[in-house]
């Protein structure tokens, strides 16, 4: 059989491996949350709240959009007419053409392009978020982030070049299943070096000081049998006056982090609430099946780039003869571009299942329903969100459950439990 009847074949092997995780790990039946209840929640909300969370959706809505529009455009325009190769060709020019300077300086900056282009609309959220008062960065803030953003990007994808290529040169005809192996093994490293590299890059983490409460969510996590290295908490403060935590990390990185605005706006039960929330992910192993998913999903994606990307009229488009060579990088973020966009909406889907499951193992681990509404009312309030946002809109992108989606799973919860 030849190369390309092997990887349709692998394809085929992913796909359906990913189908069985998917349908094995991914909860698909959420929680009830009754549409009685959720117009009953939404009606219990202060109106301006509702008002001001709208408001504030309606005035990022146009930044958001026009930058998916121009960063796809941008991307069909370089990947799929001979602009983008060359570009790759003129970047690595002051370096004789070596192969090198054009898979990493030229790849890099077919990246940087785009980014550059989408730069003002990033500006234009930023306003918004400072108008709202929801942004405590100033403008240096915001450009030293974007900058080490960048730095971080660069470096990550200076290296994902580097070994990409060079395992082009080495294995020419089956390039995609050592490039297959090794995006998923890279998926399942970054769960690993991210929140230990990454992510004191942009915020300090110190240790929850001693206290009732860190008594109270090491006893929270001990009582629900999820191994917890540390509470951490973040100094989102200097940039945002949102609230948050999250679990991120495998095994011995596994922590949960807790915004210091959290802690500043919120009660301690409140708290409590939402960190037996992160303990759900931890318990129901999110990370290591997100990180599972991802790998497959990052595999056959390069098992299908090497399939579809040989297709000659757009290879005739984009000005090259192979989808191997640095010059046809282009085409290859045209069409991970596209794929991205299709996988949106389901991507979505299955995280606001997960998001759904995290809520009801919080509900059951505290017994708690009422703080939990509380708890949701307070996010909603402080994050400005829309707490029952545009179906379309929610249907695309929504990663958690709506406010009252949320809220209405509580009264389900309560009446469930006669509280």
């Amino acid at each position: 059989m030849t190369p390309r009847g092997w990887a349709l074949l692998t394809l085929v092997g992913l796909a359906v491996a990913l189908a069985v995780t998917a349908a094995l790990l991914i909860p698909w039946q959420r929680p009830p949350a009754p549409r009685a209840d959720q117009l009953a929640a939404l009606r219990a909300l202060p109106v301006e709240q509702v008002a001001r969370g709208r408001a504030f959706h309606g005035a990022l809505r146009p930044a958001g959009w026009s930058a998916l529009a121009v960063g796809l455009v941008v991307a069909l325009v370089l990947g799929l007419t001979p602009i983008g190769g060359r570009l790759v060709e003129v970047v690595g020019r002051p370096f004789g053409g070596h192969w090198v300077a054009q898979a990493v300086l030229g790849g890099l900056a077919v990246l940087l392009l785009a980014d550059l282009l989408t730069l003002p609309l990033a500006a234009w959220r930023h306003t918004v978020l400072t108008r709202y008062g929801l942004s405590t960065q100033g403008w240096g803030g915001w450009a030293v982030d974007l900058l080490k953003s960048y730095a971080v990007s660069a470096v990550i994808g200076a290296l994902v070049l580097l070994g990409f290529y060079s395992v082009v040169r080495l294995a020419p005809r089956w390039w995609w299943a050592f490039g297959a192996a090794g995006a998923a093994g890279l998926v399942v490293l970054l769960s690993f070096v991210l929140p230990v590299l990454v992510e004191p890059v942009f915020n300090r983490f110190t240790p929850m000081e001693p206290g009732p409460l860190r008594s109270e969510l090491m006893s929270l996590a001990a009582r629900d049998g999820v191994p917890v290295r540390d509470v951490l908490v973040a100094d989102a403060s200097r940039r945002t006056r949102a609230v948050n935590a999250y679990v991120s990390g495998l095994g011995p990185t596994r922590r949960v982090v807790v915004y210091d605005t959290l802690l500043r706006e919120a009660t301690p039960e409140e708290v409590t609430s939402v960190v037996a929330h992160e303990l759900g992910h931890a318990k129901d192993r999110d990370v290591w099946v997100g990180t599972l998913v991802g790998a497959l999903g990052a595999a056959a994606g390069v098992v299908a780039l090497y399939l579809v990307g040989s297709w000659p009229p757009l290879l005739r488009l984009a000005g090259v003869d192979s989808i191997a060579q640095p010059r046809a990088f282009p085409l290859l973020i045209a069409l991970i571009t596209v794929a991205g966009l299709v996988a949106t909406p389901v991507q979505a889907l299955v995280s606001r299942r997960v998001e759904a499951r995290a809520d009801a193992h919080a509900l059951a681990l505290t017994g708690d329903p009422t703080t939990f509404e509380a708890m949701q009312r307070r996010l909603a309030g402080v994050n400005l969100a829309d707490p029952d946002p545009p179906r379309w809109e929610y249907l695309w992108s929504a990663s958690h459950p709506s406010t009252v989606e949320r809220m209405a799973a509580a009264r389900a919860y309560a009446r469930e439990i006669g509280r």
